[in-house]
């Protein structure tokens, strides 16, 4: 019968012929055979199964070997003895190497009729130790799927007792070399069927067995938490192991890990970075449960440096993920818990941004229900994070404008988000765990740290840094070794100016510049700060005479000096102003006044309704000037009005007088093509937009006001009456009184502060006015000369007021513009928009030389937006609408630099001065070599940083090759902050 085979076999008949004769051959294995014919057939057909060319000789070879087996299955058991499997599985059969599948096939289909017979225990124990030695020699996902069917046909051949243990250990090693060498789909596709019957293995054992799961977790994390480049990096088909997990076993799990004392961070690191790889394995179950318990049991152990370069490194990568339906879901559950929970620090959001606006674009067209539910989740997470940090228009209008047609959150449901997804702490020093910040802004500006809600600082430091003259002033002073905060603000600068870091971090400054009533970590208001910082900067100059007499040459333009400013300090000089307030008593017509300095001006929203189409005046009693502006009318009653922040100490008591006060409009002037004639093709043209666009933003209404608005509000008469009635030392009683408030010296710098905050009666909290105040480019603030001072303006050749008026109008530019974004002074975020002067207040054409008109600006500038690490080009467009496209993002604190009008001969002399000492006077020699220093430091830093981004993009693993789209995951960039102690 075997020749019979044979023949019919090697016969040129065709498959269908050869197939009927081959049924005859297997209708005759009932019949009677001797042992010797019995096993001349098994040869002959084992041959064809594991030795034919085609599918057909192969199919006919399974078959005679079964009917024939069944028939005489004691001849086949004979045949099928231990040493002819052990051969098998050793040498392999003929040309037939040990590791191909089909000996497996033909083992498995031999197994079916030996199974039961007596000597099956000892064939099993056999296959137990063979299993176990093949999968210690790393078989390939092809052979292991076939293994794999055979345990689960026959799970006696499941090694037992502690090898199944090892088998465990060992099939996880092997998984972790899978590679899937082909592009074709069908390869694919086969690849990942083999790799999910291999892992299946793991499933069997594991429920049958639950003391060799951890064991068997244990050897996986050893395997992704080891270091390893190119070949060497575990293949992500252990994504495909972890699914079979049960969940209930996770918490135990995390917790063994997290509190291992012999698992370092880095090894902590790599493992939740691998895992992370593995979301790109398509169609298995709660991979992102698993990543996101380990790295909740990471933060639970306060490891946030381990969860920051987790998330910085990998975020990107996580995101791209959503371009594809079949990793999709579990992707967008790890985005979402890395993004939420990653509250101290904005930047990995920020990573994302340049890409959100083409995936919502995707999702849109793609028109399924993973799409849609994606845009869903998407939107609710941007909207999440652009509440946690505010304060960036400039790149998050191309993100709102991808989400305008998509549902937004209650604010009541971002709040939840974000409290149920942040870390236990979100502490001020997590900030310096956030090394990968950007690259040096294509600006040249160099950005201050957040360390920890300290934008409040960073922002006003910002704002005085461009503020030029004082810049200058603070980097020249020579003799400031007795001035500790002052000699740390140059250093600030210094490295603010001459760093090729991107960024540093203003810890020392930070502490000593902190009011002793703020708490460290805690958002803060940037104007409380300013107002003392400016005051303990005054107060340390003053204490030192030494350095008040280097000062006292220094002399800016458009200062008046006099007997009282001999010798004032740096501050006095850039930001001190005088005015006085006249009270009126009603009743006797007796008039007291005070005059007080101020570095800054508090301005109320006016409330509705408040006209202020005209100024009111304090009627003379004996006309001292010729009445200029509306006709003298009965002010009405106004609110009262915060009065303006000086130190006590310079102020002076009421005064009695018998003259008049008038009060003139401040005004604002020209447009942005009037005032700014420098602006020409080469500069943006959204730069090109009107100062005062309307003759609403000029002069404001109910629904946008404008600084002109406040100021004026704040200049005009005030009413004391009622429970605010005046004390009038003349009548000695109480009575109804008027109270005006005259500027009668400009500062160099009119800081303004918008008092948006107030307190809110019912809900017992400071409350935001969110009220939209239009910023005027250039304005005209009315100044009250004295007579000695008109001389000196007739004396500069400029013409006096009608009738000899007793005012001057000085002109100021906006200079820079720090934005709050939030909705209550406890919370939010600060930035600053500033310009920088290409001229300086010392340019020749402030001395007359060039005739430029005096309505006309002087500078040439290009705007910045600095929000703490980043600094970017912006205009002044984006200044005057950042409210109306970010209603919680409202003006709060101004710059605004005086623009040269006049100077008698001794200012002259004073500014060429300061012209030398600015030109020609380095900094202190230590701080140069410091800086100098710390920027070769830095250089190194970049190699070093370059040569480890470097090692870890090659110990990364690739894209897998059934996500068709390539993206980039992003490179990893050196550190670049300089930390001040």
């Amino acid at each position: 019968m075997d020749r019979i085979l044979d023949a019919v076999m090697v016969s040129p008949h065709s498959e269908a012929v050869k197939h009927g004769m081959v049924q005859r051959v297997i209708e005759s294995a009932p019949q009677p055979l001797d042992s010797a014919q019995c096993w001349a057939m098994y040869e002959v057909s084992t041959k064809l199964f594991l030795l034919g060319d085609s599918e057909f000789e192969r199919d006919v070879g399974r078959e005679v070997l079964e009917a024939f087996a069944q028939h005489h299955s004691q001849e086949f058991e004979q045949f099928f003895n231990m040493k002819f499997v052990l051969n098998l599985l050793h040498v392999g059969y003929g040309p037939l190497g040990k590791r191909s599948h089909q000996i497996f096939h033909y083992i498995q289909t031999g197994l079916r009729f030996v199974a039961d017979s007596p000597s099956s225990l000892d064939l099993f124990h056999l296959l137990q130790i063979e299993v176990l030695r093949i999968v210690c020699e790393r078989p390939g996902p092809k052979l292991c799927a076939r293994v794999s069917k055979l345990l689960c046909l026959y799970p006696q051949c499941v090694p037992s007792g502690n090898l199944q243990t090892v088998f465990c250990q060992q099939l996880i090693l092997s998984i972790s070399h899978f590679q899937c060498k082909s592009d074709g789909d069908d390869e694919i596709l086969k690849f990942l069927e083999n790799v999910t019957k291999a892992s299946g293995m793991l499933q069997g054992v594991w429920r049958n067995n639950v003391a060799v799961i951890l064991p068997s977790l244990k050897e996986l994390f050893i395997v992704i938490s080891s270091p390893g480049e190119g070949d060497s990096v575990p293949s992500n088909a252990l994504a495909s192991v972890v699914q079979y997990v049960p969940l209930e076993l996770m918490d135990a799990v995390v917790r063994n890990l997290t509190n291992d004392k012999n698992i370092s961070d880095a090894q902590m690191l790599t493992a939740i970075s691998r895992m992370v790889d593995w979301l790109s394995w398509p169609l298995t179950r709660n991979i992102d449960k698993w990543i996101i318990a380990l790295m909740k049991g990471v933060a639970t152990v306060n490891k946030f440096r381990i969860l920051i370069e987790v998330t910085l490194m990998k975020i990107e990568q996580v995101f791209s993920k959503l371009f594809y339906p079949v990793v999709r879901e579990g992707a967008v559950s790890v985005l979402s818990y890395m993004l939420l929970s990653f509250q101290q620090s904005p930047e990995a959001f920020h990573l994302l941004l340049p890409q959100i606006p083409q995936l919502i674009s995707s999702l849109t067209r793609e028109e399924s229900d993973s799409g849609r539910g994606c845009l869903v989740q998407l939107s609710q997470l941007i909207h999440c994070l652009i509440f946690r940090f505010s304060g960036f228009p400039d790149i998050y209008e191309p993100v709102l404008g991808a989400l305008k047609d998509l549902p937004v959150p209650s604010e009541n449901r971002i709040k939840q988000l974000l409290g149920q997804n942040a870390w236990a702490t979100q502490k001020s020093d997590l900030a310096s765990y956030c090394h990968r910040l950007p690259a040096k802004s294509d600006t040249g500006k160099t950005g201050l740290v957040n360390l920890g809600n300290t934008c409040y600082m960073n922002s006003v430091i910002q704002a005085l840094f461009m503020a030029s003259d004082f810049r200058h002033g603070v980097l020249h002073l020579t003799q400031c070794d007795a001035l500790s905060l002052m000699m740390k603000l140059q250093s600030l600068f210094a490295f603010l100016e001459r760093s090729q870091r991107p960024t540093i971090s203003p810890v020392s400054f930070l502490t000593a510049s902190c009011p002793p009533w703020f708490n460290l970590g805690d958002q803060q208001d940037c104007s409380e700060y300013l107002k003392y910082l400016l005051d303990r900067l005054h107060e340390e100059e003053k204490t030192n005479s030494n350095t008040i007499q280097n000062l006292s040459c220094l002399s800016i333009a458009g200062d008046i000096e006099n007997s009282e400013g001999t010798g004032r300090t740096l501050i006095q000089k850039m930001f001190g102003g005088r005015m006085v307030t006249r009270i009126r008593c009603l009743c006797c017509e007796n008039i007291s006044w005070r005059e007080e300095v101020f570095t800054d001006l508090s301005l109320a929203l006016p409330p509705p309704r408040t006209s202020l189409s005209g100024s009111f005046i304090i009627d003379p009693a004996q006309p001292v000037v010729e009445e200029i502006g509306p006709s003298s009318q009965r002010p009405t009653s106004k609110p009262q009005r915060q009065a303006p922040q000086s130190p006590s100490k310079d102020k002076k008591p009421l005064k009695q007088e018998e003259s008049s006060v008038r009060v003139v409009p401040v005004e604002t002037i020209g447009s942005i093509e009037q005032v700014m004639p420098y602006y020409s093709d080469e500069y943006p043209k959204s730069n090109s937009m009107s100062a005062v666009a309307s003759e609403e933003q000029t002069h404001g209404t109910e629904a946008c006001r404008s600084i002109t608005d406040l100021i004026n509000y704040f200049l005009s008469p005030e009413m004391l009456t009622g429970e605010n009635k005046y004390h009038c030392q003349k009548c000695s009683a109480l009575r109804d009184a008027e109270k005006v408030v005259e500027v009668t010296e400009g500062p160099h710098y009119l800081i303004l502060t918008l008092l948006r905050f107030s307190f809110d009666l019912g809900t017992m909290r400071r409350r935001k006015i969110s009220d939209n105040v239009s910023i005027p480019l250039v304005l005209k603030l009315p100044v009250r000369v004295s007579s000695r001072e008109q001389g000196c303006i007739s004396a500069g050749n400029l013409e006096p007021k009608p009738g000899g008026s007793a005012y001057e109008s000085l002109t100021y530019d906006l200079c820079s513009v720090v934005v709050h974004s939030g909705v209550s002074s406890e919370s939010g975020h600060y930035y600053c928009y500033a310009r920088e002067y290409v001229g300086s207040v010392f340019e020749k054409h402030s001395r007359g030389s060039t005739g430029a008109p005096a309505d006309q600006t002087t500078s040439e500038s290009q705007w910045f937006l600095f929000n703490d690490n980043r600094v970017s080009y912006s205009s002044f467009e984006s200044v005057s609408n950042v409210t109306i496209y970010f209603p919680k993002d409202t003006a709060y604190v101004m710059f605004y630099r005086k623009r040269p009008s006049h100077q008698t001969e001794s200012e002259s002399e004073c500014i060429s001065a300061a012209e030398n000492l600015y030109g020609e006077e380095p900094l202190p020699k230590q701080l140069s070599e410091e800086i100098s220093k710390d920027n070769m430091m830095y250089l190194q830093e970049q190699e070093r940083a370059a040569r480890y981004n470097a090692a870890s993009s090659s110990a990364m693993a690739g894209s897998p090759v059934w996500l068709r789209r390539q993206r980039g995951d992003g490179e990893a960039e050196g550190g670049g902050t300089l930390w001040f102690y």
